[in-house]
C-alpha cells in the first residue's frame, strides 16, 4: 500500500454556510468515488479557502462526513491578483494500491477550469441553464 497525495477544488456560487457544506461535500465524495477511496484510507486532508469564503470552515463538511478521526486542517489560499474567487481547494493524504499516474483528481463547477493540465482528471463544470 502507498501513500498518495490526491487533489480536488470546487467553486461556490455564494458565501453560505449550507452553501460550503454542500460543495466541500460534493468534492469530497467526488474524490472518493473517483479513486475508490473509503474514510479509514484517509491520512489528512489540508483544505483551503479564498479570503472571500468566510461563513463556514471547510474542514466542518468532512467531519459530517465521517472523518472526525482524520487529521484535517483549513488554511487561507494566497491572493494572487486574477485568481478565481469563491474557491475551496483540497489536498488529501491518502493510502492506496493505485499508482501515481491512476490517481484522479477532481475539479468542479467553476474549478473545472484550474487543471486542464492533469493528465487524470474529472472536471465537472457548472451546466448553463
Amino acid at each position: 500500500m502507498a501513500v498518495r497525495a490526491v487533489r480536488g477544488a470546487t467553486q461556490l456560487e455564494e458565501d453560505t454556510r449550507e452553501h460550503m457544506l454542500e460543495r466541500v461535500a460534493e468534492m469530497v465524495l467526488d474524490v472518493m468515488a473517483s479513486n475508490g477511496l473509503e474514510v479509514d484510507d484517509f491520512i489528512s486532508v489540508i483544505f483551503t479557502a479564498t479570503s472571500d469564503l468566510v461563513a463556514e470552515f471547510p474542514a466542518y463538511a468532512a467531519r459530517r462526513l465521517g472523518f472526525g478521526e482524520v487529521p484535517l486542517i483549513c488554511a487561507r489560499e494566497l491572493e494572487i491578483e486574477r485568481s478565481m474567487p469563491r474557491v475551496v481547494r483540497m489536498m488529501a493524504h491518502v493510502e492506496t494500491d493505485l499508482p501515481r499516474a491512476e490517481i484522479t483528481h477532481s475539479y468542479l463547477h467553476g474549478a473545472a477550469a484550474l487543471r486542464s493540465d492533469l493528465t487524470r482528471v474529472r472536471s465537472v463544470p457548472d451546466t448553463d441553464g
